[in-house]
Order: C-alpha cells, then structure tokens, then sequence
C-alpha cells in the first residue's frame, strides 16, 4: 500500500525546487496569471510522487481519470502533474479530454432530428464518440517506442475537430494516459432518483425529458466500457453549480486571450451564453457531485476562492 506522500516530506520539497521554473513557465504557456505556488508544493508534487509510486512500471499504461464539474480544474491539474511525470520522473505521459472525442456537427444533426434537437448542442453523453476514446486508448496500449500515435484535438469556438493533420502526436507507448471527463466514473441517473425539469432550459425545451432520458440511456452504454477501464479515478469536487456556472465563463475568458484572429473571438461566447450552455449539464452535475465522491480514489476540493486542498486521499474510506 503506497503512502500519500506529504508537501512537507524531503522528496516533494526536493521536487518543488527541481520543477519550480519548469512550472511556472508551464503556467504562462497556459495563460494562469498569479500561480498560486502552494498548488505546486501541496497539490501537483504529491499526486505527481504518489502516481509514480503507486503505478509502478509495466507493459500497458495506466489509464487516468480527472472527473468533476465544468471549470474545476481537471485539465489544468492533468497538465501539471503530467509535466512533472514526464520532465523530472521520467515517466511518459499523454492525455485527453472528453470535449476532443465529440461527435461531428453532421453526426448531432442527425440526432436532433430524429430525437431531439437539444441533442445538437455537445456535451451530454450521447453526444461523444466514445468510440473514438476506446480507439485511441487501444493504439496507446499497443504501440511500440517507434510508433506515433495521433490524439484527436476538438476546436471549441468552431465546433468542430481540428484537421487531422493538426493533431497532436504523441512517439512511444506511454507509462500513463490521462483523462479529463466532467462526467468520468458516473452512473446513469436511477428512476428512484430522477427529478423533473432542473431549470429553465429543461422546463422550456424539455418539459417531458424526452433529451434528459435519452443522454441518461446513452450514459449506460459505451461510456461505461470507457470508464471500467479506469486504473484510478481523481475527482475535483466543487462547492455548487454556481461554482460551475462562474468557473465556465473564466474558462471561456481564457480561451478568449490564446485566439488571435478576429472572426474566431466573435465565436467566444458571452456570459449569458456560457450559462445558458452549462444548463444542459446541471442535471448530471448534481447527481456526480453527489455521488462520486464516494466512487473516487482521490478526491480534491476547490472552493469559492478557486484554492485546491484534498478531501480524501487513497486508500481512506472517509472524507478528511
């Protein structure tokens, strides 16, 4: 049983100063203003030691999940816990989100016209190649040191993925492939636990759950496969939907600042917009906030203030 290893510890105080400008030269390429340096010592450090201790070396990857609610960090996190694995560990790692394996546009047409037209706005399950995911992972696992794997990369503001030749590629077979999913690990929603209309959007263009039972059925489908083939489940528990809401548009404002041309920020979208698109997640987001820390093996929080700190680490039954 592998110890959680803690910030004061001489290892992650060691690695702190190994990766501190690696970090913070990471952060600027990300566009985070003012790191906050106990996210590194407190929060990146130790998850980075105790993946590397927990997982030692063997023939196929270990397979990653960041879960939690829109804007809660999961990217942000995987990124830096994957740079400190990758530069000072000399662990190989690779990863990707649940937005970068979406349906076509042409695929959620078709959709929206035979179900439901909430079925064309990505993001629910139903709305993801999960297909794509399980790909992916399988040509992970299987390449070789001389193999190049292409990681598919979804353009936000145009909706689509990138051209395939713009995706990034990644050499070798990784030590670890991490997954950043706002709904990894969940369950479908249970008759016993379902609710009618959660908001406005629901009660105005799906007052009879026709698009919200649908994504639920579809949650209990492949998206299963995907998430039984997790080694380890991290999630980032967030204090309210208002959190989600509030952390959405500071993650549209900063994709707004890495887009340089002028008829791709007209696709940023507004605040009223943002809230508007987190609508469509809110009923599964209560339901994983309830119920996946009790499913996860790590779990953090982040409060109001957008500070991280852990709740429950590995091997705990109880939240600290």
């Amino acid at each position: 049983m592998t110890k959680f290893p803690s910030s004061s510890d001489t290892d992650c105080k060691k690695l702190y100063l190994d990766t501190k400008s690696l970090l913070e030269i990471h952060a600027k390429d990300m566009k985070i203003d003012n790191l906050d340096q106990t996210f590194l010592t407190d929060i990146v450090i130790p998850l980075a030691i105790y993946l590397d201790r927990a997982f030692p070396i063997r023939h196929q990857p270990y397979f990653i999940c960041f879960t939690g609610g829109q804007g809660s960090g999961k990217t942000t996190l995987s990124s830096f816990v994957q740079k400190v694995l990758n530069k000072s560990l000399m662990r190989s790692s690779t990863g990707f989100s649940i937005d970068d394996i979406y349906k076509s546009q042409e695929e959620r047409k078709i959709l929206a016209n035979t179900i439901h037209p909430l079925c064309y706005v990505r993001g629910v399950p139903g709305t993801h190649d999960v297909q794509m995911g399980l790909d992916l992972i399988h040509e992970l696992s299987s390449a070789d040191q001389n193999t190049s794997t292409k990681i598919p990369s979804f353009c936000k503001p145009e909706d689509r993925h990138h051209p395939v030749e713009k995706w990034p590629i990644y050499k070798g077979k990784p030590d670890f492939i991490f997954f950043d999913a706002w709904c990894g690990g969940a369950k479908p929603i249970s008759e016993e636990n379902w609710h009618g209309p959660m908001n406005d959007l629901e009660k105005e263009e799906d007052p009879d759950g026709v698009w919200s039972k649908w994504s639920n059925k579809e949650l209990s489908k492949d998206y299963q496969i995907l998430f039984n083939k997790f080694d380890s489940l991290i999630m980032i528990k967030v204090p309210n939907m208002d959190f989600v809401y509030e952390s959405r548009w500071i993650q549209e404002q900063t994709l707004s600042k890495t887009i340089t041309d002028p008829e791709m920020k007209k696709k940023i979208m507004t605040k009223d917009e943002v809230y508007r698109f987190v609508m469509h997640y809110e009923r599964l987001t209560h339901y994983v906030l309830e119920e996946l820390p009790g499913l996860s093996d790590i779990v953090l929080a982040r409060d109001e203030s957008f500070k991280f700190s852990y709740l429950r680490l590995p091997n705990s039954k109880h939240i600290l």
